[in-house]
């Protein structure tokens, strides 16, 4: 796998031997052609692997892809400088974040007009500089690992720098391999490991396979990594106590009430709105839910400021004889808003949940003071971000709610399980993104979600996907996109996993632990 040349006791690798080749006299232009022909090669497999590894994501849900989409990037990567291969990281980043984020402006790019773009490509920009990091992570590791070992260094440092950029203020959880593979082969893998880890054996397994192309005589190593990926996986499959789920007791419905969002923030919408959920829910009663899940800001006005509406869902909820969680605004003064959801319950209370971790740029404005003057920066809302986590009960169960954006991180969902919550709620409006991939990518995290915390996750959605997913990831039932329509279900106890005890921290840990042992050991050992 290595490509350094011992001569007169010294090392020289490839860029060296590139820039000693330019700078002498006898080099022939075909040589310098050749030189360039080499660079652009790197480069064009980096956009191969950037335009690839999005086939894995749903719509097309290519989900054994990603180990083979990854492997041009290993390549372009080999026995190049850390700064070398990171400016060929950035490439391929740009490129798979571009096509990954490009729902981000489906609704939105109207409201900043020939500025559009910025919403795809800006925070496309920023997330690449992970694919960045990893590759001089991974050219550094060219240098100090030995070769059967490098696989492990590049997969723990991908996923190192996947977790890196997914946690945070500014964090941007979505296009996460291990997320892709919620349907796939590997998913129970995520009870233990969660999405991290598997993200880390994808680029294991990639990474071997990349060995035996360069090497065939590591064929020996290349088959030991392989059975032990597919023997830990059987076992995962084997052991997973979500494999044989009891069936579900409690009865739950989620209502999609199909308000576009291009009309939903208009007062006549929002009687409409009012209208159609109290119409549905009140028909949903008659199957006798335990629960009812209304979307995200489904109300859009501040509920709050309104006693009459309240009363009235006050009301709604005695009358079925269960919660209901209404998605809405909570205003506490002309300066402090909250993107919510009012908690309704039989006898006559009212809980309300802050939404925590607001997005970037939609939700809230980092740096408002600097970046207020840009312009579009007034169609960016002002929320203020509530409590980290609130549990609340619902059937002689206690749920964990989470909002949207919410449902994408990983740490939020297992510090709601710590608390206590026994099954997740999620509301959201993906209506934002249309009949994009935007809302299936958004569906398929909640179903990771519930493959690593081991719970049932009920899914209410405002034009779709609404769902309720078993803790298996397999939705039991689910609504597809842009009709009206109220799933009635069921949801039972949550089975064990060891990722909701550890946490996806303890796994970043881990990996860094790995990565760094891998890089310092003693060089005698790593020349092997």
């Amino acid at each position: 796998m290595s490509a350094d040349v011992p001569a007169a006791g010294l090392v020289i690798c490839r860029p060296q031997a590139e820039r000693i080749i330019e700078t002498t006299n006898t080099t022939t232009l075909a040589e310098r052609r050749l030189l360039r022909l080499g660079r652009l090669a790197e480069y064009g497999a980096a956009i191969l692997c950037g335009l690839l590894l999005p086939l894995s994501f749903p719509k097309a849900g290519i989900t054994w892809l990603v180990p083979f989409a990854l492997l041009p990037l290993w390549w372009a990567w080999s026995n190049r400088t850390p700064a070398a291969a990171a400016r060929v990281g950035y490439i391929a980043g740009l490129v798979y974040f571009s096509v990954m984020f490009s729902w981000f402006g489906e609704t939105a790019g109207a409201l900043v007009g020939p500025f559009a773009f910025t919403l795809v490509l800006v925070p496309a920009a920023v997330e690449a500089l992970a694919f960045a990091a990893c590759g001089a992570l991974s050219a550094y590791a060219n240098l100090r690992v030995r070769p059967e070992l490098r696989p492990l260094a590049y997969a723990a440092a991908f996923t190192l720098c996947e977790w890196a950029r997914s946690n945070g203020l500014l964090g941007i959880p979505f296009a996460q391999l291990g997320v892709s593979q919620a349907d796939g082969l590997l998913a129970p893998l995520g009870a233990y490991v969660g999405a991290y880890g598997i993200t880390f054996v994808l680029c294991a397994l990639s990474g071997y396979f990349y060995l035996l192309v360069v090497d065939r005589r590591a064929w020996r190593t290349t088959a030991c990594a392989l059975a032990s990926i597919a023997v830990a996986t059987f076992a995962a499959w084997w052991w997973w106590p979500a494999r044989t789920v009891a069936p579900p007791t409690i009865p739950v419905a989620a209502i999609q009430g199909n308000v576009k969002q291009g009309l939903k923030w208009s007062p006549a919408s929002v009687r409409l709105a009012i209208d159609r959920y109290i119409d549905a829910t009140r028909a949903a009663g008659a199957a006798h839910p335990r629960l009812v899940v209304w979307p995200e800001t489904v109300i859009a006005e501040e509920l709050s400021n309104d006693p009459v509406l309240r009363a009235k869902f006050s009301y709604l909820a005695r009358s079925i004889g269960a919660p209901i969680v209404v998605g809405s605004i909570d205003a506490l003064d002309r300066n402090t808003y909250f993107n919510s959801l009012f908690i309704f319950t039989p006898d006559g209370k009212m809980n309300v949940y802050h939404k925590h971790q607001l997005v970037p740029f939609a939700e809230f404005l980092p740096a408002a003071s600097i970046l207020g003057k840009v312009p579009g920066a007034q169609f960016i809302s002002r929320f203020t971000p509530g409590p980290y986590v609130r549990t609340e009960s619902a059937g002689g169960l206690i749920f964990g709610p989470l909002i949207c954006w919410e449902s994408a991180f990983a740490d939020l969902a297992y510090a709601e399980v710590r608390e206590g919550a026994q099954f997740l709620v999620v509301a959201t409006d993906d209506g934002w993104f249309g009949e994009t991939s935007g809302p299936f990518q958004h569906a398929q995290i909640a179903q990771m979600r519930a493959i690593e915390t081991g719970r049932w996750v009920v899914r209410a959605a405002a034009t779709g996907i609404s769902e309720i997913i078993a803790p298996n990831g397999r939705p039991t039932i689910r609504a597809p996109l842009d009709v009206q329509m109220t799933i009635l279900g069921k949801v039972g106890l949550p089975q064990p996993t060891l990722f909701s005890v550890i946490g996806p921290n303890t796994i970043a840990l881990g990996l860094a632990l790995l990565l760094l042992g891998l890089l310092v050991a003693p060089r005698e050992l790593q020349r092997g």
